[in-house]
């Protein structure tokens, strides 16, 4: 049974003020819980009797059975999957310009749903990139809408959030993409390998103080060109197509 106390440290998680003061967050359902587990450590882990035999494979400071309306009371999902785990966030670690040699990252000017940065981090595990860094400004990966959105995408990418224009500073001599309007052609221009992709926010693009870094302006053309057709492209489709793309060609 669960008791008062955990019911509330774990039902706070559901705020950023409270995953930030703790280090922990939360994961529903026995996929997620078992990809996060392999790079998270995880403080407890509440189950249903069903689940009692999945539970036995993984590794937590405390397994505690509860029942159906016990887990209703603390999840964020309308039908909660009979597995919730807490689990404690990795250590932020400074990376340096040499440590990014020759890979291709990602960086997020300010995105806001949380839904869009969940299926970004997806799409970053899928074409292989390791690193995404994200403005202050840009939602919580570790929130319970995104951590579900990832579908353990983040046990194998590295989350890091920093002041963009000042890490875009210090990133000398590595190639700086972003997305506009007025950029050049996606499929024309030259991409290198490696390099750091920028992404921006929903409704703005990317930030003035943000574009003063960006050494190469994209642009993703819509097909055929003269035709009429939306405004834009949501962020993380134009994430899949702008990775898919420099992988393609690398």
């Amino acid at each position: 049974m669960l008791s008062k106390s955990k019911i509330k440290l774990i039902s706070s998680l559901a705020y950023k003020k409270y995953r930030d003061e703790t280090g922990l967050f939360v994961a529903e359902g026995a996929k997620l819980i078992r990809d996060l587990s392999t790079a998270f450590h995880c403080e407890w882990l509440l189950y249903t009797p069903e689940w009692e035999n999945e539970i036995r494979h993984l590794q937590a400071d405390e397994k505690i059975a509860v029942e159906e309306k016990e887990l209703h009371k603390i999840s964020t999902q309308k039908s909660p999957q009979g597995m919730l785990a807490v689990f404690r966030k990795k250590t932020p670690v400074k990376i340096t310009a040499t440590a990014l040699s020759g890979q291709l990252c990602l960086a997020l000017d300010d995105i806001q749903d949380p839904g869009n940065l969940g299926t970004i981090i997806r799409i970053a595990d899928w074409f292989g990139i390791k690193h995404i860094f994200c403005s202050t400004a840009t939602a919580d990966a570790f929130s319970p809408k995104t951590v579900q959105a990832t579908m353990g995408a983040l046990a194998r990418i590295d989350l890091h959030y920093v002041n963009l224009s000042e890490f875009l500073l210090e990133m000398k001599n590595i190639p700086v993409y972003g997305t506009f309007l007025d950029g050049t052609d996606l499929y024309t221009k030259d991409l290198t390998p490696n390099g750091i992709i920028v992404m921006g926010n929903e409704g703005n693009g990317i930030s003035p103080e943000v574009a003063l870094y960006v050494t190469d302006r994209l642009m993703i053309p819509n097909f055929p060109k003269d035709a009429p057709t939306s405004e834009s492209l949501n962020v993380a489709v134009a994430t899949a197509i702008v990775c898919g793309e420099f992988r393609r060609r690398g």
